[in-house]
């Protein structure tokens, strides 16, 4: 197991936590993280673009000449494709860009991209971004510098961290994420990833070990 520093919202050293080799420590699989990362960015779309087949749009229902005598080519409808304000031939058509990932396949690919932060030692984690109750962006930003100087920077926080969550959501440089919703596109897209004890111990499934005792029972599954 690796070992990282705990910083207080003073930005001292307040203790260290273990990082399980099973989920900040294995072999990346490039291929699988495309994947993946391709399958969530599709998951994204909207899939909402339509365009009007020559059914659909209104008016030419007359025919625009007559079909002989005229020398040009014999037409139906000033609707049809070749026609300025014609329908659209193949155009696109509302769709789900959704893909089927198995659970176990997203599941390798975040132990992948936290094990390719950790190994660069761009894994943080922080006691509390705050000393006091009340939220202020100033302090917690104040805090997050002494941990990293990224300007792109994945700060994971607990389910229940109104307090942070209030102080950071407005910085530019930071993406807040809970906990349980960490995935492989999230980690990768940021220079340093930011957790706080309390979301590591909640993303783990066990309370965070401590000053090098061990966190037994890691949920290999994250």
């Amino acid at each position: 197991m690796s070992s990282v520093d705990v910083i207080n919202a003073e930005g001292a050293k307040a203790g260290s936590v273990e990082l399980p080799d099973d989920i900040f420590d294995v072999q990346a699989n490039i291929p699988l993280m495309h994947q993946v990362v391709v399958a969530q960015l599709a998951a994204a779309r909207q899939g909402t673009h339509k365009a009007k087949t020559r059914g659909e749009v209104s008016g030419g229902g007359k025919k625009p000449y007559k079909q002989k005598g005229t020398g040009r080519a014999r037409q139906g409808s000033i609707r049809a494709p070749q026609f300025t304000g014609g329908g659209v031939v193949h155009g696109p058509q509302p769709r789900d860009y959704s893909q089927r990932t198995p659970k176990k396949m997203k599941a390798a690919a975040l132990r992948g991209a936290l094990s390719d932060r950790a190994r660069d030692g761009r894994v943080h984690v922080v006691e509390a971004f705050l000393a006091g109750e009340t939220p202020s962006t100033k302090a917690a930003i104040a805090t997050l510098r002494k941990a990293t100087e990224s300007t792109k920077v994945l700060v994971v926080l607990s389910g229940y961290d109104e307090l942070n969550w209030l102080s950071l959501r407005n910085e530019p440089t930071v993406h807040l994420i809970e906990a349980g919703q960490l995935n492989t596109y999230d980690v990768l897209v940021a220079d340093e990833v930011v957790f706080t004890k309390e979301a590591l111990e909640e993303f783990l499934g066990v309370p965070a070990s401590a000053d090098g005792r061990e966190a037994d029972g890691a949920e290999g599954d994250k």
